[in-house]
């Protein structure tokens, strides 16, 4: 008997299937925009629910609102989806959804690249981020 997979992890593979559905159709060369409007129909059509542009407060130390962060997308009320369209993920988008993350205490993550020929995924976890 094989243990059943967190449904978290469900999530980010059916986000992920979507996202190389969308690659597989628009290619890569669009902006950014192009790609965060098909994720969201895409996945909407899915039965999931997902918001775009979501804020993600930013506090300080004592509490204080700093202000908004704005994920591309907010997926189930539990997975912050950050897009890009650039012909190489760089360390600053990297530290972009660990900023996120941190700042939202919000567990998953995931950095998707439209922008070069071979579509680039990576999951972030905020446990195990430091």
């Amino acid at each position: 008997m094989t243990p059943s997979k967190d449904p978290v992890f469900l999530l980010c593979d059916q986000i992920r299937e979507t996202a190389f559905a969308l690659q597989r159709h628009l290619r890569h060369g669009h902006l950014e925009k192009i790609y965060e409007n098909g994720m969201l129909h895409r996945l909407s059509k899915q039965g999931v629910s997902v918001k775009q542009q979501h804020p993600v407060p930013v506090y300080d130390e004592d509490g204080t609102l700093l202000g908004d962060l704005f994920a591309d997308l907010f997926v189930a009320d539990q997975i912050i989806v950050e897009l890009k369209a650039v012909r190489q993920l760089s360390d600053d988008h990297v530290s972009q959804i660990l900023g996120y993350l941190r700042s939202s205490q919000i567990e998953h993550g995931l950095l998707i690249n439209f922008g070069s020929p071979r579509l680039e995924v990576r999951k972030f976890a905020l446990s195990q981020i430091n």
